[in-house]
């Protein structure tokens, strides 16, 4: 199976890594695929349009687990994984893995290469925003 895997490094306290990112409102702010989160719902930017998904976000304080369940509106699932795993005091590691869109195998290469570019912007941008 193909994933699409990104870190970076965030010159920040875990408080305040972990707190922003465990936030799914904050989603918008840097995952461009946002558009909007609220209440369990969001709007999710696809090359075919806004399509309205059911969001959960699944976390682990104690480990440092931030992760997203996204079930579309045919019953399809698309899952985020991440973690904020302190390196040290004021240091985190912030990794981000996506597993495959629900699209047919021959669709899904290019797909997650194009992801692990967008991935890379937006992990970039994060870092911007939690290192203010």
């Amino acid at each position: 199976m193909l994933y699409a895997i990104r870190n970076t490094i965030i010159q920040q306290p875990f408080s305040k890594v972990y707190g922003y990112i465990s936030n799914p409102e904050n989603l918008p702010k840097w995952a461009n695929a946002f558009s909007s989160v609220k209440d369990g719902a969001a709007l999710l930017e696809t090359p075919q349009g806004q399509v309205p998904i059911k969001l959960k976000t699944l976390t682990d304080k104690d480990v440092g687990n931030v992760d997203w369940v996204m079930t579309f509106p045919d019953g399809s699932e698309g899952i985020a994984y991440s973690r904020v795993s302190p390196l040290s005091d004021d240091t985190m590691l912030y990794s981000f893995t996506l597993t495959p869109p629900p699209l047919p195998l021959e669709e899904l290469e290019g797909v997650l290469s194009q992801q692990c570019s967008i991935l890379e912007k937006e992990l970039e941008e994060l870092k911007i925003i939690l290192e203010k």
